[in-house]
């Protein structure tokens, strides 16, 4: 399907932890959105926020349950997100999607890690609920800086058979990385299939960890993406192994990627 423009009416703005939550009624994106796929936000109506902003889907209200709505998440670095974090319910903002390439599903019922850091969680809780659906086991392990950087861990535990919290402080759950004990959780929950979702350093790592074990992972990027449809080159990534590698716009062939197609070599230098 085609991504759509909608005026969206706010029906709600919540903090979540340090994060803040944005429920916009949208039915049409609504009805059409997957796992993994993004919507790009008009933070303003005034020429001071010319760029759309991605976010990824949070959670989804289908229309034939409700009112059509999805969620996004997002934390507040910036002027765009500043303005969105005071918008009030009835305020409308402008939003295209769905917007690129999702997550793909286990064929068959499988054991299913996903791998979220800080709010790059946010599309995994979406992928969680329709992973149950298809009657996938989904074990959880998240990880922040700190403890109030973790988004919503206890719906993560509700959504999950389990879930592992780790913080680089050890203010929450074990200290260190998330890809510290991912040999061991993979070993443990003998999931068939690893979806992540965080900082690309992350991304890289965890990709790494999978391809060791023999585990198909799929990681949802967070790139910068200006127009949000390929035509500006802003969010280009590095595929590979094949040499020269080739450079793939994250909004159309991503944001989810096959984690060993990424060229993670040539992105660390930089980052």
């Amino acid at each position: 399907m085609s991504p759509v423009r909608e005026l969206c009416e706010v029906l709600e703005r919540r903090r979540v932890g340090a994060y803040q939550a944005l429920t916009l009624v949208a039915p049409r994106i609504a009805e059409h959105a997957r796992p993994g796929q993004f919507v790009h936000v008009l933070a303003g109506q005034d020429r001071s926020f010319p760029l759309r902003r991605p976010f990824s889907i949070h959670r989804v209200e289908r229309p034939r349950a409700g009112l059509g709505a999805v969620e996004i998440v997002f934390d507040v670095v910036g002027a765009g997100t500043l303005a969105l974090s005071r918008l009030r319910p009835h305020d409308v903002v402008d939003v295209l999607g769905p917007l690129g390439r999702p997550f793909t599903p286990p064929e068959a019922p499988t054991g299913c890690l996903l791998v979220g850091g800080g709010y790059g969680t946010a599309p995994l809780f979406f992928l969680a609920t329709e992973l149950r659906t298809r009657r996938c086991r989904v074990d959880f392990v998240v990880g922040a800086a700190s403890a109030g950087r973790l988004l919503d861990a206890m719906e993560a535990k509700r959504l999950g058979h389990s879930l592992t919290v780790t913080t680089d402080d050890g203010s929450a759950g074990r200290r260190g990385l998330v890809t510290d004990l991912l040999p061991d959780l993979l070993a443990r929950t003998g999931a068939g299939q690893l979806y992540a979702c965080g900082p690309m350093p992350m991304l890289a790592a965890v990709s790494r960890v999978a391809a060791a074990a023999g585990v198909p992972c799929q990681v949802a990027v967070e790139e910068q993406m200006a127009c949000g449809t390929g035509i500006c080159f802003s969010c280009v990534l590095p595929l590979g192994p094949e040499e020269p590698t080739r450079m793939a716009r994250s909004c159309l062939e991503g944001p989810v990627f096959d984690g060993t197609t990424i060229a993670w070599a040539e992105l660390e230098p930089s980052r």
